[in-house]
C-alpha cells in the first residue's frame, strides 16, 4: 500500500488564476448554501424571510456557473462530442479540431458582445431590492467570454484540445 501523501505531492501545482477561481467558487456555493438555508428556516419555522438573500444568491449562483465553465475548459472537463474526432486521423482531424475552435470563438466573441451591451444598459438598471447595477450580473457572461476565448487561444497554441478529464485520472494505490 503506497502513502496518499507522496502520491499528491507528485501532482502538479495548479496556477495561481484557477486556484483563485476554485477558492471563489467554493465561497460563492457556500454562501449561496447560508443564504437559502436561512432563509428556509426563516419561512418555515418564522414565516418571514431575508428578501435580499434571494438577490444575493440568484447572483452567486450567476458568477459560480460562469467561473465553474471557465475552470471546467482549462480542465478539459467539458462535456465533448468526438465521436467522429476520435475515428480521424491526421489533417483531417486537425481541419476539423480548428474549425470547432473557429466556430467556439465565433460564439464567445457573440456572447462578449451582447454581454458587453447588456453591462452597458445595466449600468442604468438596478436591482429591485439591493440596487446593486445589473450590470453586475452580466459581468458574469463577459468574464465567460473572456475566459473561454483565452480556453480557445490555448487549445490552438497546444494544436488540441485538453483530453477530457485528463489530470483527473490520477490513480491513488
Amino acid at each position: 500500500m503506497s502513502d496518499t501523501s507522496s502520491s499528491a505531492a507528485a501532482l502538479p501545482r495548479k496556477p495561481l488564476p484557477q486556484r483563485l477561481a476554485e477558492h471563489f467558487m467554493v465561497l460563492a456555493l457556500a454562501g449561496m448554501v447560508v443564504a437559502v438555508f436561512v432563509n428556509v428556516v426563516l419561512r418555515y419555522v418564522f414565516s418571514t424571510s431575508i428578501v435580499s438573500y434571494e438577490e444575493i444568491s440568484r447572483l452567486l449562483f450567476v458568477w459560480l456557473v460562469a467561473v465553474g465553465t471557465i475552470v471546467a475548459a482549462f480542465e478539459g472537463k467539458h462535456l465533448g462530442f468526438d465521436m467522429l474526432t476520435s475515428r480521424l486521423k491526421g489533417r483531417a482531424r486537425k481541419l476539423l479540431f480548428w474549425f470547432s475552435q473557429a466556430l467556439v470563438a465565433g460564439g464567445m466573441l457573440l456572447l462578449l458582445k451582447g454581454s458587453w451591451e447588456q453591462m452597458i444598459a445595466g449600468m442604468e438598471s438596478y436591482s429591485t431590492v439591493l440596487g446593486y447595477p445589473l450590470a453586475l450580473g452580466a459581468a458574469a457572461t463577459l468574464v465567460l467570454a473572456v475566459g473561454l476565448l483565452a480556453g480557445v487561444v490555448v487549445d490552438l497554441s497546444r494544436g488540441e484540445p485538453l483530453a477530457h478529464g485528463s489530470d483527473a485520472d490520477v490513480s491513488v494505490e
